[in-house]
């Protein structure tokens, strides 16, 4: 055998293996997807297709190299937290949650990634350590920032200027309003109000109206 066709032949070997790596399917990713909506709500479904498409752009295609396992619980706590469960079995290579199925999916695995969305406090939650440095599992995108609610007393004044006190009414069950009220607290001197909480199971319950 010549010295050319030697070479030839151990170039074209040595190619062999990359050119089977080239026809090998790509890896599957799987993303799990937690929505404690139902699956016919409008909203949800909006989101989920701005979802799809957002990966699509950036190469992720369903059924190429990319499945997506979703879970809709329809607002029932028990659903959440059971379809919870059964997506950190499952062990996607990231779990997407919206709302409060973020809590029921931290509960369920702190190894698998998460990434929530639609979270009003993830500090005071307990999902994130800080906002800067979130730690552990998880990370996302709050609702909004806190830093809104000091708008709200501003509007109050251009609206009514001799307004000097004024009401938050909240339910003391949701985490996110402890900081929120402490947000507005701390603003409420600047645009002369005096701000305080009612929380709306301390009032007394409303009778029923007298029939005639």
């Amino acid at each position: 055998m010549r010295r050319r066709e030697f070479i030839m032949l151990i170039g074209g070997a040595a190619a062999w293996p990359r050119a089977a790596r080239a026809q090998q399917p790509e890896r599957m990713r799987r993303i799990g997807v937690l929505a404690p909506t139902a699956p016919d709500d409008a909203e949800a479904q909006t989101r989920f297709a701005a979802l799809r498409q957002g990966l699509q752009r950036f190469g992720w295609i369903e059924g190429r190299n990319l499945q997506i396992d979703a879970r809709w619980a329809a607002g029932d706590a028990g659903a959440i937290a059971s379809a919870a469960t059964e997506l950190a079995a499952l062990a996607p290579d990231v779990i997407v949650a919206s709302g409060s199925a973020a809590a029921a999916i931290l509960q369920a695995t702190r190894t698998v990634p998460i990434v929530f969305v639609s979270v009003p406090d993830p500090v005071g939650s307990g999902f994130v350590e800080s906002l800067a440095q979130p730690g552990g599992n998880a990370t996302g995108f709050m609702m909004f920032e806190y830093g809104l609610s000091t708008k709200w007393l501003e509007l109050l004044k251009e609206i009514a200027p001799g307004v000097t006190r004024a009401a938050v009414l909240r339910d003391p069950a949701i985490v996110a309003g402890i900081g929120q009220f402490a947000v507005i607290q701390s603003a409420a001197s600047s645009v002369g109000v005096d701000v305080s909480a009612i929380n709306m199971h301390d009032g007394p319950e409303c009778s029923p109206a007298p029939t005639r």
